[in-house]
């Protein structure tokens, strides 16, 4: 059953639409139209591109391994990071470009070529971005008060030359609780414990206080441990 729009002064959309002029309208729809094709195409050039999965290890140039090293396309807006052991793997399209980045190293970008195989493995090699600062030299007004600010230290040193306080064993302990780790310490620390929670962030953590296979295998070496003490103890007497 048709109903009655009524006029145009009656109906607030009719009004809208009227006074809205007729050249604005056919520019609108062309751009929409225009919008719509440009999507079309481009997710049909997105469907014909194949897809490959890159795999490899990412190392320094002393080869050693380097985990949390970020790979990130930056048109899909996805990535992933290189596990303890430098592994890495991503799904990628044929001329997809990934940035490759790590803290304390410079920079690099892959793309992928379009003959590229469908499983395709590659080894990075991380070059180190070090910064130079300036040197300072600090100076003494003379050498002879150098020599006299040196002899006023009055450090006891033994045959070797090394003041036996500096190895006091208890000393060494002291520091070693106290000192706070370095930058390169510090660094290696926080890339150890994130690299560990990404991988643990799709399986439940492990505790081994819950594995009866580990309590029957502490069961055994007790055991064991007591039998090696017996025979000790009667090869005695």
């Amino acid at each position: 059953m048709a109903k009655n729009l009524g006029s145009y002064q009656s109906n607030p959309y009719l009004w809208r639409l009227q006074r809205f002029p007729v050249k604005n309208n056919l520019l609108f729809l062309t751009f929409f139209v225009l919008c719509l094709l440009a999507g079309a195409q481009n997710a049909a050039a997105q469907a014909n591109r194949r897809v490959i999965q890159l795999s490899g290890i990412v190392t320094d140039t002393t080869g050693a391994f380097l985990p949390g090293v970020n790979f990130y396309v930056p048109k899909a807006g996805r990535g992933t990071t290189s596990l303890n052991n430098g592994f890495f793997s991503l799904p990628l399209l044929i001329g997809d470009t990934v940035l490759i980045s790590s803290v304390g190293y410079k920079r690099q970008t892959y793309v992928v070529a379009p003959d590229a195989k469908e499983f395709t493995s590659v080894i990075f090699e991380m070059n180190p971005d070090v910064t130079f600062l300036k040197e300072v030299v600090v100076t003494m007004p003379t050498e002879e008060l150098f020599k006299e600010a040196v002899l006023a230290l009055n450090v006891p040193l033994d045959d070797t030359g090394i003041d036996p306080k500096n190895m006091n064993a208890e000393l060494l302990a002291l520091m070693v609780r106290t000192t706070p780790m370095d930058g390169n310490a510090n660094y290696r620390y926080y890339i150890n414990q994130y690299s560990n929670s990404f991988g643990d962030k799709f399986h439940p953590l492990y505790n081994p206080f819950l594995n009866p296979l580990n309590w029957v295998k502490f069961i055994k070496d007790l055991k064991k441990k007591k039998k090696e003490q017996d025979k000790a103890i009667q090869s005695k007497y």
